[in-house]
């Protein structure tokens, strides 16, 4: 199910022109803030409630979820399809400006620090991030390992995306990633947050914890 903002028209009203200056609005088509979508919407079967974030997988695609071990909190959704995984952390922002332009410098240099490298490139989201860093597998093997940093400012929060593996290099295979992206709905509440504060997530009823594989 693709959404679309409640009440959002795609041609101006007669009379009415368009500032072709103004930037793209990179969320006309999600992701989306929970009170731009009908609560039909949310509660619709193909959706996954998980607290500040409502997601849609795609056919074939597996959820898992990153959970503390000692404190039991989940703190990111990860969504896998094939050899290919999605990411997601939802952040507090404050009312007037969105903080994904400062906290994108603060990745890039943290990927330097690693001893990698951070383009930055334009997508279907706006400025995000292409990451290239070592990693070292279990038999200690180091490899490097890209990966796409999506951040989408909304209204009070920041909504991170990782595409990880074949998504990462491959346009076929993030496409399933993006929309995925897209159709992501976040729960900010309207309780004070101190900027940067992680949204809570939750399980699903009757899931338990567990580490995702590896996509």
């Amino acid at each position: 199910m693709i959404f679309r903002r409640k009440g959002k028209n795609d041609e101006p009203e007669t009379g009415e022109t368009l500032d072709e200056t103004e930037p793209a609005d990179v969320r006309a088509e999600g992701p989306f803030d929970s009170t731009e979508v009908d609560a039909a919407d949310l509660e619709a079967e193909d959706r996954i409630d998980l607290g500040a974030l409502v997601v849609t997988g795609m056919p074939g695609m597996e959820l898992g979820l990153q959970v503390d071990e000692q404190s039991g909190v989940v703190q990111a959704v990860l969504l896998m399809l094939d050899d290919s995984a999605l990411e997601l952390r939802a952040f507090a922002a404050p009312k007037t400006s969105g903080i994904w332009d400062e906290v994108r410098q603060e990745i890039a240099g943290e990927a330097a620090r690693m001893g990698g490298t951070a383009t930055e490139s334009e997508g279907p989201f706006g400025t995000e991030l292409v990451l290239v860093v070592p990693v070292e597998d279990p038999e200690g093997q180091v490899f490097s390992q890209t990966s796409r940093v999506i951040g989408v400012d909304g209204p009070r929060w920041l909504l991170r995306g990782t595409v990880l593996g074949r998504a990462a290099v491959e346009e076929d295979a993030a496409e399933p990633m993006e929309a995925t992206l897209r159709n992501t709905v976040v729960v900010r509440g309207n309780e004070p947050m101190a900027v940067r504060e992680s949204l809570p997530l939750q399980m699903p009823p009757g899931s338990q914890p567990n580490e995702p594989e590896e996509a």
